[in-house]
């Protein structure tokens, strides 16, 4: 999209909520508003079946709701398991999460899968709930194979689905070690994605403060809600049933 390549945004997998030293690390991170930028939790609902206390996530979730526009990370295996393993439903857990934290209040916008994961399903359960998508990549994650459902895209664009619905995506440009590579010959839009834990490693995290002051230079920064409302406009494409690669 035209215009777009003047912003950044930022937004975080918030992978580890319950941890109580990464939870407080993110959470001053959220307070502070490193570099101008209001970075997008996208948080994990709690694993009931693990044992994870759901009254516990829902205080650190409407925490993060009041400083910053909440969205939705999946774990289709779990705490630790980020993508669907066999006999997984990927869409069905999607709607019950979403349904789960509805019912408690939340209204998350955003979503991201884990591992990247997208299919179609999960694709039409997004749009059916009115989320906005941030599992496209414009990087080809280097641990997946091929054959890995995913999808690819170079920046944000409406896909438009099979039952006739749209869906915007807002794909990833960047993670921590992409920018500081990139840095040098910085091209485009960014969207800069990285994990709650990564803060509670001394060396990550002072390296993503000081990424952020240096991409405060180069780039505007957006919130993601801003971002959305940018891209509302974006180029619409047909569902390709596979990993769009452009």
């Amino acid at each position: 999209m035209k215009g777009l390549e003047r912003y950044a945004v930022v937004s975080c997998h918030v992978e580890r909520p319950l941890d109580d030293a990464v939870w407080r690390a993110f959470e001053r991170m959220l307070e502070r508003r490193p570099s101008g930028f209001v970075v997008t939790p996208l948080m994990r609902p709690p694993a009931l079946d693990s044992g994870e206390d759901p009254e516990r996530w829902l205080a650190r979730a409407r925490r993060a709701a009041e400083l910053a526009p909440l969205g939705h990370h999946t774990h289709w295996g779990g705490p630790t398991q980020a993508r669907p393993v066999a006999g997984i439903e990927a869409a069905a857990v999607v709607r019950a999460e979403i349904d789960w934290v509805r019912a408690r209040g939340l209204e998350p916008r955003w979503f991201c899968g884990g591992g990247w994961y997208f299919d179609e399903a999960v694709a039409e359960a997004l749009a059916a709930a009115g989320y906005v998508d941030c599992s496209a990549t414009s990087f080809r994650p280097g641990y997946l194979d091929d054959a890995a459902p995913r999808l690819q895209l170079p920046g944000p664009r409406r896909l438009r689905l099979p039952s006739g619905a749209s869906l915007l995506e807002l794909p990833a440009t960047h993670s921590v070690g992409m920018l500081a590579r990139g840095l040098p010959r910085l091209d485009g839009f960014v969207h800069l994605h990285f994990h709650d834990w990564e803060l509670v490693d001394r060396r990550r995290a002072l390296a993503l403060a000081a990424l952020l002051r240096v991409l405060r230079l180069r780039r505007r920064p957006l919130a993601l809600a801003e971002l959305t409302e940018l891209a509302a406009g974006a180029e619409e494409i047909a569902w390709p049933g596979a990993t769009i690669d452009t």
